[in-house]
């Protein structure tokens, strides 16, 4: 399964503490079993967001709890587009077929 995850820096982050946050991350290794796919940074500067596959989520929950003390964030389960188009078109024949 595909997930993006969101990250946004916390309102009190100061350049003390994000030094800090980019010294742990630059030791971090992902979990075996997660395969990201992307690293995305914002262009404000003030979060990013990751591409990520794994059979198991819980190793995401692993992956970014070092990181809770610095960033706020969101994980999003996701499908290929062509995917969801095609659950959409099923959705609206569906609808269709009820009177």
């Amino acid at each position: 399964m595909k997930y993006v995850i969101a990250w946004e820096r916390l309102p009190n982050a100061t350049e003390q503490t994000l030094a800090r946050s980019l010294e742990v991350f630059g030791k971090w290794s992902p979990n075996e079993g997660v395969n990201f796919l992307q690293f995305l940074g914002r262009v404000d500067s003030r979060g990013g967001f990751a591409v990520v596959e794994t059979d198991d989520p819980s190793l995401i929950s692993k992956d970014i709890a070092p990181f809770g003390a610095w960033f706020d964030f969101t994980i999003y389960p996701v499908l290929e587009i062509a995917d969801t188009a095609a659950i959409g078109a099923e959705a609206v024949a569906f609808l269709a077929s009820v009177s």
